[in-house]
């Protein structure tokens, strides 16, 4: 059984960072996609950045590309994701997902079947 645990979130000013981590246990191979999304109160979850854990592409969705940074520490099994020079419209409930076994291409929205419980970030201005 694959399990997701996020931490990290915290209430921060604009223009500041944060990292938020999601640790995976449960798998028994190692090929698959890993990912965030959020949810702002009243919109729809968006992804958000992406990765491979074997062949390391990467994936951002274009109103974070440049400030925040997808990672994987694979010897801890961990996802990070750093985020720089945030700003109000960056509030919402961050969300760590994870696909079944995938090999080679890139990682799509439509891979993710496990997710984590969530963990909030709140950007005031």
């Amino acid at each position: 059984q694959v399990q997701l645990v996020e931490s990290g979130g915290d209430s921060v000013q604009a223009g500041g960072s944060l990292r938020l981590s999601c640790a995976a246990s449960g798998y028994t191979y190692d090929r698959y996609c890993m990912g965030w999304f959020r949810q702002a109160p009243g919109k729809e979850r968006e992804e958000i950045a992406n990765l491979h854990t074997v062949y390391g592409n990467t994936w951002y969705v274009g109103s974070v590309k440049g400030r925040f940074t997808i990672s994987r520490d694979n010897a801890k099994n961990t996802l990070y994701l750093q985020m720089a020079s945030l700003k109000p419209e960056d509030t919402a409930m961050y969300f760590c997902a994870a696909s079944r076994w995938k090999d080679g291409g890139y990682c799509s929205q439509d891979d993710f079947h496990y997710w984590g419980q969530g963990t909030q970030v709140t950007v005031s201005s």
